[in-house]
């Protein structure tokens, strides 16, 4: 399926920075240009998202400078490239313009580079702070002189101290492990996002398709009433017809137009959600390329217990709860060692300057110590109670995203089969639903058959087109919904759809 594959694309330029953030404590490299076909999630829950195979290097700083449509999405707008076709747009640019104008995306870019710049000051805490210091100023003494000094006197005191942690039992680790993890489910959040405004645009797109041949549909059948009227209206003229029949085929016109009415208004509705998903205006002028290709219905080689595994081990929301979890387990080691002694080394350097020679020189210090933490009210024994149990709140919400995934994956592979088999009905129906009509309108024509007749098939068929075209389109939101739920935006890969040679073999187009 072609839409799912350009969507992967698209997502790539979006995706978690992960190990490129790890490498400078923040956001500064993109993710990477192309990934052709491959789902743009995290393989393992242990490790940010990182380039497949074949992916293209990461945009540089100065390339992202350049691009602004790389990196952290853009403000609402339609690029050059993309105002030039902007009433043919394709799957391709609905999916670009959301991706890059969502604010959903910009702000899980922007919680991103917040991780990532706090995993930075977490593993500062490993590094000496050095702090410099100036004290002094006049003096006058008041006391009796031995050493002769002025009693009027000026001393400045310019010094560096450094203070380094030598030990704290693991607090600092856990520090940095819980922002590493939190970077982690930050990237994976980013991720997930990404993938969330795909589907939902990618289902705007089909839903505003759908509305279309509905509507295409609709003026089809005013259309073959308007033919039936004019047939009527001339069998009535020359004595071969009542005006029974004139008055039903004006009355099945008038009901046509109805339903053509209706149906215009339902496609106006898309146009604005697909407009909104797409982060344009509802009244901007745009129109998206007529979809005529085949229906490439096929049956997925892949199980549904294959297909929740896989969920489990690629869906990116689920590998954001994980890490959550580590985080939280961090964070009980950083509370546990708030309980035990710390040892610090300091030392300072300086020199004295005065107007006394006697007070001029150098100093020096190095010195330990050793804090140790005696009573607090019970606050630091509390805090590790609430790390514990935070930690544990955080476990048993990534089990219960997991359940939920599982059963969302369920769901969706049953309603793509669900799909498929409407398609194939629906395809049959509107064949059936096509000679009947055809027959009742020669039946008319001849003088055997009745208006009543030419009328009930005329709305059976009405009804065939309308019910065809939906299951078309329903297919495609289905099986978007599998793949994301799945963990992938593409069929390709391990779901690895098997294409019977016959299966699009009278679908509608």
């Amino acid at each position: 399926m072609r839409h799912f594959e350009i969507s992967v694309g698209l997502v790539s330029r979006f995706a978690a920075c992960g190990a490129l953030v790890l490498a400078s404590a923040s956001c500064a490299s993109t993710p990477p240009r192309t990934v052709g076909g491959v789902a743009s999630v995290s393989p393992a829950a242990g490790r940010p998202w990182s380039p497949p195979a074949g992916a293209g290097a990461p945009f540089t700083p100065a390339e992202r400078a350049a691009s602004p449509r790389v990196g952290a999405p853009r403000e609402a707008s339609v690029p050059a490239d993309v105002a030039g076709r902007i009433q043919q747009l394709s799957l391709a640019d609905v999916v670009d313009l959301a991706l890059g104008n969502s604010p959903l995306t910009r702000t899980s870019w922007a919680q991103a580079r917040a991780a990532a710049a706090a995993y930075g000051s977490a593993n500062g805490r490993f590094l000496p702070t050095i702090t410099g210091d100036v004290a002094g100023g006049p003096a006058r003494a008041i006391s009796a002189n031995p050493a002769r000094l002025p009693s009027n006197r000026t001393t400045w005191v310019p010094s560096v101290a450094l203070q380094y942690l030598l030990l704290d039992f693991g607090g600092r680790g856990g520090a940095a492990r819980g922002a590493r993890e939190a970077l982690f489910a930050a990237d994976f959040a980013h991720n997930a996002t990404v993938q969330s405004v795909m589907l939902q645009t990618q289902q705007g797109y089909f839903a505003y398709q759908s509305a279309r041949g509905v509507l295409l549909a609709a003026l089809a059948t005013v259309q073959t009433a308007r033919e039936n009227l004019a047939a009527a209206d001339r069998r009535h003229e020359v004595g071969l017809a009542t005006i029974a029949d004139v008055l039903q085929a004006r009355t099945a016109l008038a009901q046509a137009e109805l339903a053509q009415q209706g149906a215009d208004g339902a496609l106006q509705g898309a146009r604005a959600t697909l407009a909104l998903a797409m982060g344009l205006e509802a009244n901007r002028p745009f129109e998206v390329a007529i979809d005529t290709t085949p229906l490439p219905l096929r049956e997925l080689g892949e199980s549904v217990d294959s297909l929740i595994a896989r969920a489990e081990r690629d869906r990116p929301d689920l590998a954001a709860a994980r890490a959550l979890a580590r985080q939280g387990e961090a964070q009980v080691q950083v509370a546990r060692s708030a309980t035990l002694p710390s040892l610090t080394m300091g030392s300072s350097a300086g020199r004295n300057f005065s107007n006394a020679p006697a007070l001029e020189g150098q100093t020096y210090a190095l010195s330990f110590g050793v804090q140790i933490p005696i009573f607090s009210g019970l606050a630091r024994q509390y805090d590790v109670v609430v790390a514990r149990e935070n930690a544990a709140a955080a476990l048993a919400r990534a089990e219960q995203a997991r359940l939920q995934a599982a059963a969302q994956v369920f769901t969706s592979y049953h309603a793509l089969r669900t799909a498929a088999q409407r398609v194939t009905t629906s395809a049959n129906l509107l064949a059936s639903a096509t000679q009947s009509e055809q027959v009742a309108r020669g039946r008319y024509a001849e003088g055997v058959g009745s208006m009543l007749d030419v009328l009930t098939a005329q709305g059976a068929l009405a009804d065939a087109r309308a019910q065809s075209v939906t299951a078309r389109w329903t297919w495609y939101s289905v099986l978007a919904q599998l793949a994301r739920d799945a963990g992938a935006l593409t069929p390709a890969g391990a779901m690895a759809p098997r294409v019977s040679p016959d299966s699009t073999a009278g679908l509608p187009r």
